[in-house]
């Protein structure tokens, strides 16, 4: 039995290609003493995975060549020596881009609880990083009021779209988003019940902001960075909290990231900017997860997957969160046998 691989074959320039990975077969890991023989299911393809890509410092360390590519993912338990997994328990980690993986010390797994009545997709998609992501920025690091106005780019994301249904359920006085195109501000609006959705494709997006939000911006939630978020500065309220979460934009241009120039306005405006890691909250993950999750079932909580089947086709998924050819959460069906009870 072998397990098949995903590896980086060399660092990418721009958008990945089919010289940057590379499909190989190496030996299913053995399971040893204390640990735990994963058989992986599904992959969660997250931008912050093109970013591992570069030779750039970060949170954790670049992805080396031929190392398989990293990845959180959801896998089931098929053989176990360690008395914290036992056989059939749905385990979500860091799996990378593969077929097989060791749960142990040095990569600890979380066991996924069962018996809720939501499938592998929602879990991952709501009650995984997205979802935790999207509740932690929006009340921790934006310190969300009740009244806010709050604005959300790449709003037709999985991130995007659960911060903009968050601030609703909260008492958001107005939520607006900022997508690509005008089907992805259509349902920005018509599916996860933002306010109004803004194109970013169509020129003077500072100017139509300032039109969507008279007031100025209380929150602005940022996914995307660059041009974006230059034009938000510009509008942004008294007292005003910017989320940085991450900067699509820029994964693919990092040898000439694009600055901003209006971060006088945080000075006017006695604005603040930050930005987190979601793994800074993982002690805390329960607690956004059981809000999350009655959201879910009583239906204020709109989520969506787009599934690509097979570990081959994980580097075009990738692409998608760039081209913005995915719909909500991307994931990748590495074996499909692997499902929540």
């Amino acid at each position: 039995m072998t397990n098949r691989q995903v590896i980086l074959a060399q660092r990418p320039t721009g958008m990945i290609d089919a010289t940057t990975t590379s499909l190989v077969e190496s030996p299913t890991p053995v399971c040893g003493p204390g640990e735990a023989l994963v058989k992986v299911g599904t992959l969660s393809i997250d931008p912050t995975i093109r970013g591992w890509m570069n030779d750039a410092p970060g949170y954790l360390p670049p992805i080396g060549i031929g190392d398989v590519i990293r990845s959180s993912g959801v896998g089931e338990v098929v053989e176990t020596q360690s008395p914290f997994y036992k056989v059939g328990d749905k385990v979500f980690g860091f799996t990378n881009w593969q077929e097989w993986v060791i749960a142990n010390d040095e990569n600890k797994m979380s066991v996924l609880p069962t018996g809720m009545g939501l499938d592998l997709p929602t879990v991952m998609n709501v009650l995984g990083v997205t979802g935790i992501t999207a509740f932690f920025g929006l009340t921790e690091i934006g310190q969300f009021k009740e009244g806010d106005v709050v604005v959300v780019s790449a709003a037709g994301g999985a991130t995007g779209s659960a911060v903009g249904q968050i601030a609703k359920a909260r008492g958001a006085a107005k939520v607006v988003g900022i997508a690509g195109g005008p089907e992805k501000c259509a349902e920005v609006v018509d599916k996860f019940g933002f306010d109004a959705c803004l194109d970013y494709r169509e020129p003077n997006l500072s100017r139509r902001l300032r039109a969507a939000c008279p007031n100025g911006v209380d929150l602005y939630f940022d996914n995307v960075g660059g041009e974006i978020l230059d034009a938000v500065l510009t509008n942004i309220a008294m007292h005003a909290r910017v989320v940085l979460c991450g900067a699509i934009s820029q994964y693919n241009n990092m040898e000439k990231p694009q600055g901003i120039t209006n971060t006088l306005m945080l000075i006017g405006r006695r604005g603040r900017m930050e930005g987190f890691i979601i793994l800074d909250f993982a002690s805390r993950f329960a607690e956004a997860q059981i809000e999350l999750a009655t959201m879910v079932m009583n239906g204020t909580l709109v989520h969506e997957e787009h599934l690509v089947q097979g570990l081959e086709h994980a580097p075009e998924a990738l692409n998608l969160l760039f081209s913005g050819g995915n719909h909500g959460k991307t994931l990748v069906v590495v074996d499909d046998t692997v499902k929540l009870d």
